[in-house]
């Protein structure tokens, strides 16, 4: 058995492809952290261009810097989607510190769309990285209004089990106001 802390065998092989340089390894990761990556990046920035350039950005930055993950610090998908967040935020800040200039807003407005930025990112990221049967609890109760009745009928569990489920899945989407949840990718939850 592995230990708690001993970062994934992927994650650590990725690295080691990428340090090494091999093309495949970034077309690989790529098509694992893509649609999160992007996701990230629009749920921040609010426009697909941008969400776009972050994009381009996050995986060249891979790319050029591969050392900069450090397996032992958590899981790649964590770092990526930290990084994301954290050139997202820049984004953001460096687009409306120019509205600002332009006479757009104030600074506390500014702070105030990070904050919400952030915060939505890191729900978005929550249930992206949750098991599937938390979330697909969620997904029916919250997009499908159904109750916990419908939910346990739905997924063909229990009554208490999608109760359980339920309450659980809420429990960690409660904690995308928290800043230093755990599991939580670095910058999450306040200004970065």
């Amino acid at each position: 058995m592995a230990k708690k802390d001993a970062p994934p065998r992927w994650d650590r092989k990725m690295q080691q492809r990428l340090a090494r340089g091999e093309a495949a390894a970034l077309g690989e990761l790529y098509d694992r952290f893509a649609s999160l990556v992007h996701g990230l990046a629009h749920r921040v920035l609010g426009d697909e261009r941008a969400a776009d350039g972050i994009t381009r950005e996050v995986f060249a930055h891979v790319w050029q810097h591969p050392d900069a993950y450090d397996p032992k610090q958590g899981p790649l998908r964590t770092w990526v989607a930290g990084l994301t967040h954290r050139l997202a935020v820049q984004r953001l800040r460096a687009t409306e510190t120019a509205a600002l200039a332009q006479g757009g807003g104030s600074t506390e407005e500014l702070e105030r769309k990070v904050r919400h930025a952030s915060v939505a990112a890191r729900a978005d990221y929550i249930v992206t990285s949750m098991p599937a049967p938390l979330r697909a609890a969620l997904e029916l109760a919250y997009f499908q209004r159904r109750d916990y009745r419908q939910t346990a009928a739905d997924l063909g569990v229990t009554e208490d089990e999608a109760r359980r489920r339920l309450r659980l899945g809420l429990q960690l989407l409660s904690t995308a106001h928290d800043t230093g949840a755990p599991g939580a990718p670095p910058g999450y939850g306040g200004a970065a």
